[in-house]
């Protein structure tokens, strides 16, 4: 199975921003293929990602949509 990281360092650490509000977050991982929300944010305030979802990492400038690094089966 295909690792779902940032294809330009490698991390499994990322963001997503508020449609609505670009100053808040949510922070996520993708080790182990699944996403995991790991900000301190309650569950029910917690941004949605989705396939279209544009993310960024958490290490590096790399910024795209979700599904360019998620695996394809």
């Amino acid at each position: 199975m295909k690792q779902m990281k940032c294809p330009d360092c490698g991390a499994q650490s990322f963001y997503v921003k508020d449609p609505d509000d670009r100053f808040t977050i949510s922070e996520f991982s993708l080790e182990g293929g699944a996403l995991e929300y790991t900000g301190d944010e309650p569950e029910d305030e917690r941004i949605p990602v989705q396939d279209d979802s544009e993310i960024f990492c958490d290490r590096c400038a790399w910024h795209d949509r979700l599904r360019v690094i998620k695996p394809t089966k």
